[in-house]
């Protein structure tokens, strides 16, 4: 869906304080990052009417850690990243974002970290400035003032290399830079809440749509903000050779709702699982069958 039509206040509201997380059947700890469990799913199954999208999902996110979640299409990986933000409910399972289990949708409790999420469409509001779009969140929860927020605004811009921006409207940008835009609302805090800035990132199909070029850009850009803000987290859906390699320490491949494979990112190209041979090989033959 096209930009110009995202008006959804619940797609389009910045995800400062949602919470999410991931989990892993092997319990593999990057040997970078401590041991603490950021987010699991334990369990976790959803169905749209006669399609079981998740099926008893288990996995684990670790902070510190940058994982991607690849397979084919429509076989449940956007639904996990909004289960886990906390914008759709599991039929089944539970999810425990730092120990602590989450009850409800993310409107019904607060989740002991927070967590920002990056929309495949960058779901803007395409009546609002960029300035606007960005510190959305810090004008209507916040009683910081108006210089204040147009500072901070600044300040997220120009990390994600949008400086002066501020005062252009969002059909007035290429896609590459309406992705940095929504990158920027995602991370944007309030610095007198700084428990509310997110721990953890979640992007839904990031370089999607983008030309080599700007997809490195981007990629780039998502290693940058992880770097910038410590040991900070991030979960990546992505159909994207690059994209899995340039910004993935661990890969999960799911298909039909299962988990099928899980590993570091330089053993994709060694392991003999079926399902990730074939992915990247771009074979007709193999377990994943194309329904028309």
């Amino acid at each position: 869906m096209p930009d110009s039509h995202d008006h959804s206040p619940d797609i389009g509201q910045p995800a400062a304080s949602l919470a999410l997380g991931v989990s892993s059947q092997n319990d593999l700890v990057p040997p970078d990052c401590g041991s603490e469990v950021l987010l699991e799913l334990r369990g976790i199954s959803k169905r749209f009417g006669t399609n079981q999208v998740l099926d008893n999902v288990d996995l684990t996110l670790y902070r510190g850690e940058a994982v991607a979640i690849i397979g084919p299409s429509g076989t449940g990986k956007s639904t996990i990243l909004r289960i886990i933000a906390g914008l759709l409910s599991a039929d089944e399972g539970e999810i425990y974002v730092q120990g602590r289990r989450r009850e409800g949708l993310i409107e019904d409790s607060t989740d002991p970290v927070g967590i920002g999420m990056v929309f495949q469409q960058a779901a803007l509001f395409d009546s609002l400035t960029v300035e606007e779009n960005v510190g959305f969140l810090l004008y209507q929860h916040s009683d910081l003032p108006a210089s204040q927020i147009r500072n901070i605004v600044d300040d997220v811009l120009e990390m994600v290399g949008l400086p002066g921006t501020g005062k252009s409207y969002p059909a007035e940008l290429s896609g590459g830079m309406r992705k940095r835009v929504s990158f920027a609302r995602a991370i944007v805090s309030n610095p007198e809440n700084p428990q509310d800035r997110p721990a953890l990132l979640l992007y839904d199909e990031p370089t999607a749509g983008l030309d080599p070029i700007a997809s490195t850009v981007i990629e780039d850009l998502i290693r940058s903000i992880k770097g910038s803000n410590g040991c900070s987290s991030y979960l990546i859906v992505t159909h994207q050779d690059s994209t899995i390699r340039r910004t993935a320490d661990r890969v999960i491949f799911l298909h039909r709702g299962r988990i099928q494979w899980q590993g570091p990112v330089a053993e994709v190209d060694a392991t003999d699982n079926p399902f990730v041979r074939q992915f990247f090989s771009g074979q007709i033959e193999g377990p994943i069958q194309m329904t028309q």
